[in-house]
């Protein structure tokens, strides 16, 4: 686990009025659930400043300041901007940054309009990021945590939830979707992808998705990372929208079945015992996990 530190508005007052004068009066504001990888504070009222919990996160910043102004035109949605760079300064040692402020409410369940239609507009989203030619493009690596490179990755991760979840869920099942997902193979053409399509990620305006957030896992590889939200966050039916929109094949579809089973079988793992809502979600996207991949075996086999 990263070492993170600690970041208040008084030091990112100081930032600002050191190496930006000319915002130095602006008021400064903590984010509400900001996120973890970054503190991110209100800048004025248009503007917000990100900065990396730890040095780990901190390899993101210098990616997001190439990539994201040639991503953003490209997009059907919103996304972050990055107006200006912060370099170390005043006890912070990262480099950090100010960003246009893009208004709207973090997703949840109950705040979506039309589950189909926010499926289907999630997809085009994704179909448009991966039509952006991946020349040059940032392969996984530490900076995003892997992310778009192979499963294996976490297969240590994986055998340890399901050690601790022997006795409280069908491990022998969950040993099967991961199998599947671990021998459904790429064919290795590299796409861009965001890398952690999730709740806090995606902003709704009037239940409508209206900008996707956080890049900082964002690279080029294999596109699977992306499909995890189909399990973690779509209904039924905005899944089987979601899959036919991005045409995905079985096997890019297994291997999305993947990192959604290694997200929520770690969830499942510390929330063992426990009965509030974050526990009460990872458990029910397991369920979720698991009924759609018998339901999609069973389909598999009754094809002509």
């Amino acid at each position: 686990m990263p070492q993170r530190i600690a970041v208040d508005a008084e030091l990112v007052r100081r930032l600002v009025a050191g190496q930006f004068p000319q915002w130095a009066d602006l008021p400064i504001q903590p984010v509400a659930d900001g996120g973890w990888d970054n503190w991110t504070f209100h800048l004025g009222s248009d503007m917000s400043v990100r900065l990396p919990s730890a040095a780990e996160y901190a390899l993101a910043v210098e990616k997001e300041h190439r990539w994201l102004p040639e991503l953003a035109p490209r997009l059907p949605l919103p996304i972050p901007v990055p107006l200006a760079k912060g370099k170390p300064g005043a006890g912070y040692p990262y480099a950090w940054s100010i960003y246009s402020w893009l208004d709207g409410q973090p997703t949840s369940v109950d705040r979506i309009a039309d589950p189909v239609r926010f499926a289907s507009d999630l997809a085009e989203f994704l179909a448009a990021l991966q039509r952006v030619d991946p020349t040059g493009g940032p392969l996984p690596g530490l900076h995003n945590w892997f992310r778009g490179g192979t499963l294996r990755t976490y297969g240590g991760e994986a055998r340890r939830s399901l050690a601790a979840l022997d006795g409280h869920v069908d491990v022998d099942l969950a040993r099967a979707i991961w199998t599947s997902a671990l021998d459904a193979a790429w064919d290795g053409t590299p796409t861009w992808f965001h890398g952690d399509v999730a709740q806090g990620n995606l902003l709704l305006n009037e239940g409508k998705l209206a900008a996707v957030i956080d890049f900082g896992t964002c690279g080029v590889g294999d596109p699977a990372c992306d499909l995890a939200v189909a399990w973690t966050l779509l209904t039924a039916e905005g899944r089987q929208a979601f899959r036919e929109r991005l045409s995905v094949d079985g096997a890019t579809w297994a291997r999305g079945r993947g990192w959604a089973l290694w997200k929520t079988l770690t969830a499942c793992a510390r929330t063992v015992g426990r009965a509030d809502e974050q526990a009460a979600t990872a458990w029910r996207v397991l369920d979720e996990i698991f009924a759609e991949y018998v339901a999609d075996t069973r389909r598999q086999q009754y094809q002509p």
